[in-house]
């Protein structure tokens, strides 16, 4: 049984999410009539599902694919550009379509691909993990990373659908469940505090890709981002709060060089904000402990080296939030309230910072 979710988007019209078991079925549906062809940019792992799916969609349109890298290393021009000659040598027009198979950074390089090749082709999105599902691939935000830090280059596109099958994911090892759903507790903490509720009353069926109690987390927190992001698909007021946890996520995998799960790197980074919400807003002590014991739960790491704190505050400060190198963050003053704050003071960050470092190893 599927549910559809639709994210309303002024600028580039409304496109449907179709979350549970079975919704991969619906595939061929989403892809435009008039598409003679389809390319399917998929991850490495990912060869014998892409292989299906192109068996299925090939009886009415020539279907190509594309293995990129795993992981970020998808996330390059580099990779964008191999893609973009598979485009230019197969004659693709502005009517074929693109089909992002993969976790989040495949979907991020096939949401970019497909916003730059021919300037817009249509994208379908079929996320393979958590992180995919409930973030990465709903949102229209694309991309690649470089040298000075992620995400930098990517502009706002819309896919025609998203395609959320739990059954995609039962592949998945444990810590790959876990880190995905840092982002299902973060929609918890800004939004929609029954979800962390749900974790809190089921914690082994919360990260069971086959229960009912995670399919309804994935589906709460997927209407978390349809709702922020049809507000505020651009990110120029309400969609910031989506970035929960992320300032000082992205600069610690900056530091790791993207060798941490994108979820383990929030997870600290969402301890900091809370930290920083008790300094600086009105969240109780309670909900700050709350942070670390549902994110402890899933066994998500939640401190860092405290020595690597200017490393971090460098990287921060470069980050595209970041107004005049003055850093923006999210923060709460409870549960489902969150805000951003301009924070000029470093030594605000840094104590917030002290409550969560470790020795270094």
């Amino acid at each position: 049984m599927s549910e559809t979710i639709t994210v309303t988007n002024a600028h580039q019209g409304d496109y449907p999410v179709v979350v549970g078991s079975g919704a991969l079925s619906q595939l061929a549906s989403h892809i435009p009539g008039d598409a003679k062809k389809v390319l399917i940019i998929h991850a490495p792992a990912l060869t014998r599902i892409a292989e299906m799916m192109k068996e299925e969609l090939g009886a009415q349109r020539e279907v190509f694919l594309a293995e990129v890298p795993d992981a970020e290393g998808a996330k390059r021009v580099e990779v964008a550009a191999f893609c973009w000659g598979i485009l230019g040598q197969l004659d693709f027009q502005r009517n074929d379509a693109i089909v992002g198979l993969g976790g989040g950074a495949t979907t991020d390089l096939a949401g970019f691909v497909a916003a730059a090749w021919l300037r817009g082709v249509p994208l379908v999105q079929v996320p393979t993990t958590v992180l995919g599902m409930v973030d990465a691939a709903v949102g229209g935000k694309t991309g690649v990373n470089t040298q000075e830090g992620k995400n930098l280059v990517g502009v706002f596109y819309a896919p025609k659908a998203v395609i959320a099958d739990p059954d995609l994911l039962a592949s998945l090892s444990e810590n790959d469940v876990k880190a995905g759903m840092a982002e299902v507790v973060k929609c918890g903490f800004i939004a929609d505090p029954e979800i962390l509720d749900l974790i809190e009353g089921n914690p082994e069926a919360s990260v069971d890709t086959s229960s009912d109690v995670f399919v309804e987390l994935v589906r709460r927190a997927i209407a978390v981002k349809a709702s922020v992001v049809g507000e505020d698909f651009t990110e120029r007021g309400t969609r910031e709060i989506l970035n929960y946890g992320h300032t000082l996520g992205h600069a610690i995998e900056h530091a790791e060089r993207y060798q941490w799960r994108h979820g383990a790197a929030i997870s600290i980074g969402m301890v900091f904000a809370a930290e920083l919400s008790r300094i600086v807003a009105n969240l109780s002590d309670d909900e700050v402990e709350r942070h670390r014991r549902i994110l402890g739960s899933m066994g998500l790491p939640l401190s860092y080296p405290s020595g690597r704190w200017r490393t971090l505050l460098a990287t921060m400060q470069k980050d595209k939030k970041a107004r005049g190198g003055v850093v923006r963050f999210v923060v709460l003053d409870g549960p489902g309230k969150p805000r951003v704050l301009a924070i000029p003071d470093e030594s605000v960050l840094f104590a917030a910072y002290q409550e969560l470092s470790a020795p270094e190893s």
